[in-house]
């Protein structure tokens, strides 16, 4: 049975995982997903939606039943599969969007910290709860919260493993976007902007962010006057120079 539905639609490509009743992330959920990316990797796809299916979830975690029996060895494995598949998603070529609907927790928001950026309904609740098991979040979790929100808050988040709202991820700077409306159709809105921008200078701004963000200062800078110059050499930036003198919609070329 299928795990994790992709549908490519307008450029566009809709990743959504649909397992009842909360979405939860095991082996075969994992695998599911990393086969969808690269389904998708080298196709005309200008942006990537990962959603939940229905209105309870996102993602609510892991799959618990396959921890009794971990130890040393075969849980590092684990941690290293579902880390393996979420830097897949952070280093895809084209942005990918957190569509959140509902728990977003342990696995999940780890899942959702991998994504360019993350848009939630007002309703939806977050938290990494690993400590209350005993364990710590594994996919990313204590790397990428503190290097989103800061190391004060994520320590916060991370020790207490305590749930919090949509508002308050708002403010910690989790989440970029709260909306009334179905996040998924707020995601679509996004992808429509970003999909009319030339997609090899969106995706060379995502690498610039993505690398610079570990380098000194000055050698980010460098990588971005690269990847500029580098951008110049393209038939998207005549086109786009030219689309603005001549005050028109700019038609860049698709990979």
């Amino acid at each position: 049975m299928n795990k994790v539905h992709l549908l490519i639609e307008d450029q566009i490509a809709f990743i959504t995982i649909d397992v009842p009743p909360v979405n939860a992330l095991n082996e075969e959920v994992l695998h599911q997903l990393s086969k969808a990316l690269d389904d998708i990797s080298n196709s005309e796809i200008d942006v990537v939606i990962i959603s939940g299916a229905g209105k309870k979830a996102f993602v609510a975690g892991a799959d618990i039943r396959e921890f009794p029996t971990l130890n040393k060895d075969t849980g590092e494995a684990l941690c290293r599969r579902g880390q393996s598949v979420f830097t897949k998603i952070e280093g895809f070529p084209q942005p990918v969007i957190a569509a959140i609907d509902g728990f977003t927790l342990g696995g999940g928001l780890e899942l959702a910290l991998a994504c360019d950026f993350r848009i939630a309904s007002k309703s939806s609740t977050f938290g990494l709860p690993e400590v209350k098991l005993g364990i710590l979040p594994g996919y990313g979790g204590t790397q990428r919260l503190a290097r989103l929100i800061g190391i004060g808050k994520a320590k916060q988040i991370i020790y207490s493993g305590e749930f919090f709202t949509a508002e308050e991820a708002f403010k910690f700077g989790l989440i970029e976007e709260i909306t009334d409306e179905s996040p998924l159709e707020k995601a679509k809105e996004w992808a429509e902007k970003i999909k009319q921008r030339g997609p090899l200078a969106v995706e060379f701004a995502k690498k610039a962010i993505n690398t610079g963000i570990d380098l000194p200062l000055e050698e980010g800078l460098e990588l971005e006057a690269r990847f500029f110059g580098e951008l110049c050499e393209t038939a998207d930036k005549n086109e786009g120079v030219t689309a603005f003198l001549e005050k028109r919609q700019p038609k860049f070329l698709k990979r």
